[in-house]
């Protein structure tokens, strides 16, 4: 369950920085009021530690993965 969820928030950090980048549009500022606004802020934050998280999804033995998946 972890491991989805920091997932998703990685990619919804993905999707806006896209968005940034092509359109100069930040979603989650618009979204919350601005880039300095507390929960703008913890948005950054949560996607932050969700990227850090997946990290370690690459050096999981795909093997152990499924296993845990499988009970």
């Amino acid at each position: 369950m972890l491991d989805k969820t920091a997932l998703t928030l990685a990619i919804i950090g993905g999707l806006n920085w896209g968005l940034i980048g092509l359109f100069r549009f930040d979603l989650v500022a618009w979204l919350f009021g601005g880039s300095g606004t507390v929960l703008s802020r913890l948005v950054y934050g949560l996607v932050g530690l969700a990227a850090i998280w997946c990290i370690s999804l690459l050096f999981r033995d795909n093997d152990t993965v499924r296993q845990e998946h499988a009970t």
